[in-house]
């Protein structure tokens, strides 16, 4: 059968236009010799092919665990397969030659041309993101979404083993570094060799455009310096953003905050995140309006929303930008101790924003999330960090994606959440002593009206509650008398300073 699926993938790679028709022949050649096969027979295929190319690489990779061309372990499956994919995509001079062709009609044309190049080069795994469970919570805030994400199989036994004594290598310095694309992979790093990144202009800098491997919305994509530098908040951020939504205005792109606990995952290499994608803050009102003195053009909003957001909006970007700067400066010094805000221990700094830009018509907005990473002995994890009691759901950073509504929660729950159905119902269970309390709690609660029918969408919205108590926990000003108050005196103090040059 080999010979079949290999001509079935030669055939879908044609079909999803990774290659032509006069590419056939060279690309057959190419997974032959990965294989280790000296020739090609045809054979006639014994029925109709329906397979997509994820499915015929997982048949194809298992030949090859078969016939000991690789081992039997996960890293070096996903290194074959994409050595596999890489045989069928054009090199990346060729991709950015046509991304910009399109650009020039629309850059909606070019993002959209991208994504489904990665989609169909197996870079972004849709067989496995298929596997996520993803849905909606109405709250008073708009939509909340929901993903449980077990898109990313877990690895055996064997391969983290072999992980844990591999050589230490700094090549890539990180996963996000440019030098991931068409990378091999190894024992402890991902395969890459079917990575492309688009070249992006950004202020006179070089920085890529990638698509996340595993998108946890429509067109995630990750924007990246080709400096491997630290994360820092600053003016140049706040322009960089604008000018990437300003060069494609159907995107919306933030950065995590640049301090551990309220930052992202990989704080050692400057990146943004965004998208073509309407989360449950872009689409939330105004809680308030205010003015600062020397920013006539400039609307100034207060957002309802769990977490302390100001929203910013002008037809000009660099008003935005000295706007943002302005506030930016005053709180990264800005304590309110009645409220455990404090800026800062010794030179150690505890402020920072979240920061947010999107295109809305003829003009520009700039969120800012209100972050503060300080701890104490009853929050270890974080102050303004999800508290204990909705751990056992999540524990995580409130990252950029959070920030915005949605969720990304462990795999762990989907069986767990299935054992708390079973603990409502009164059936045999193994619910998780961390659940406990809180699955007793839904008991009585939903003792009459919880059947096999309605058990699930009532765990989901509970969820979903849970993730709610979890942004209000990171709210720096909380959505009571007192926060809303102390949210006051700190726009006023942004109102009355001098306006800051940038």
């Amino acid at each position: 059968m080999i010979y079949q699926w290999v001509q079935q993938l030669i055939t879908q790679a044609v079909a999803a236009q990774l290659i032509k028709q006069e590419d056939v022949i060279y690309a057959r050649n190419q997974v032959l010799s990965l294989l280790r096969l000296a020739e090609f027979k045809e054979e006639k295929a014994e029925r109709e092919n329906d397979d997509e190319i994820s499915d015929l690489l997982e048949k194809i990779v298992e030949y090859a665990c078969t016939h000991k061309i690789i081992e039997d372990l996960f890293d070096e499956k996903e290194i074959f397969s994409s050595q596999l994919m890489n045989c069928l995509i054009a090199r990346p001079s060729f991709i950015n030659q046509i991304f910009y062709e399109n650009y020039q009609q629309n850059p909606e044309f070019a993002t959209d041309y991208f994504y489904k190049l990665s989609k169909n080069s197996h870079y972004i795994q849709m067989k496995r993101i298929r596997n996520n469970i993803e849905y909606k919570v109405e709250t008073k805030y708009g939509e909340l979404d929901i993903t449980i994400n077990v898109s990313k199989p877990e690895k055996d036994p064997r391969s983290i083993e072999l992980e844990r004594m591999a050589d230490k290598s700094d090549y890539p310095k990180c996963l996000l570094c440019i030098e991931n694309e068409g990378y091999a992979g190894r024992i402890g790093h991902p395969a890459r060799s079917n990575h492309r990144m688009i070249r992006v202009d950004l202020l006179g800098e070089n920085w890529y455009l990638q698509f996340s491997p595993y998108v946890y919305y429509h067109e995630h994509c990750i924007l990246l310096s080709e400096k491997h530098t630290d994360m820092k908040m600053s003016a140049a951020t706040f322009l960089r953003l604008l000018t990437f939504v300003e060069k494609f205005p159907h995107y919306f792109v933030g950065s995590n905050a640049d301090l551990p606990i309220v930052g992202g995952s990989i704080l050692s290499h400057e990146h943004y995140q965004g998208g073509h994608y309407e989360f449950a803050m872009t689409k939330a009102d105004s809680d308030w309006t205010f003015e600062m003195a020397g920013f006539q053009d400039v609307d100034c909003s207060i957002v309802k929303w769990p977490m302390a957001v100001i929203r910013l909006r002008s037809e000009q970007i660099g008003s935005l930008v000295e706007a943002g700067s302005h506030i930016f400066l005053k709180w990264q010094n800005y304590s309110d101790e009645s409220l455990e805000i404090i800026s800062r221990t010794g030179e150690t700094p505890h402020n920072t924003i979240t920061p947010i830009a999107r295109k809305n018509g003829d003009f520009f907005e700039l969120d800012m999330v209100l972050r503060n990473n300080r701890t104490n002995d009853d929050h270890p994890l974080g102050i303004f960090h999800p508290h204990a009691d909705v751990h056992h759901i999540k524990k995580e950073n409130i990252g950029l994606i959070e920030v915005m509504g949605l969720a990304v929660l462990p795999a762990r729950l989907k069986e767990e959440l299935e054992e708390v159905e079973k603990y409502i119902l009164d059936e045999a269970h193994r619910v998780a002593d961390y659940h406990l309390a809180w699955a007793e709690e839904l008991k009585v609660r939903y003792r009459v009206t919880a059947n096999e029918t309605t058990v699930e969408s009532f765990v989901r919205a509970e969820v979903g509650k849970k993730f709610l108590k979890g942004l209000e926990d990171a709210a720096v000003f909380k959505r009571n008398a007192e926060g809303q108050e102390g949210f006051q005196r700190f726009i006023g103090a942004c109102s009355s300073m001098n306006v800051v040059e940038v």
